[in-house]
């Protein structure tokens, strides 16, 4: 009988043992593949860690992409004072042209206007807009021939 009470005292022991060090490890938090102490209850050595930091960017507009993508197919031309100052000469010139027709023409369109004549009020305005439209292109081609100029 007395062997009995010391074996079943022996088991009591080591399941009060074995419960005491699962609830060390427990509120220790350290996992079961570490080695560890369980009486002195420091915490495990904790390796060094790498992150990886990425750099966000910020979203780019459809707008912006391409213009990236115009960039590299055809990138800006820069231009020289003196060409600048060209383009802006032919700018005020055929301005100046521009507006020197729709004063010769406007006259005829108040005759046309006056006397009721819609068919040559509807010439006039067609005139106008093909003067116009021939002046643009003009200058549009000299603009181009001073821009591919190089000084």
């Amino acid at each position: 009988m007395l062997k009995a009470s010391r074996s079943q005292a022996a088991v009591t022991s080591r399941r009060n043992e074995f419960s005491r060090v699962v609830s060390n490890v427990a509120a220790c938090g350290w996992s079961s593949t570490q080695p560890c102490s369980f009486e002195s209850k420091r915490p495990p050595k904790v390796r060094a860690i790498r992150i990886k930091t990425f750099k966000i960017k910020k979203m780019k507009s459809a707008y912006e992409l391409a213009m990236e993508r115009l960039n590299k197919t055809s990138p800006t031309v820069k231009l020289t004072a003196a060409q600048k100052k060209e383009l802006a000469e032919l700018d005020s010139k055929y301005a100046a042209k521009i507006a020197e027709r729709e004063i010769a023409l406007k006259g005829e369109m108040d005759k046309a206007a006056e006397a009721g004549d819609a068919g040559k009020l509807g010439q006039i305005r067609e005139q106008l807009s093909n003067d116009k439209r021939k002046l643009q292109s003009e200058l549009v081609d000299k603009k181009d021939r001073v821009r591919e100029k190089k000084s």
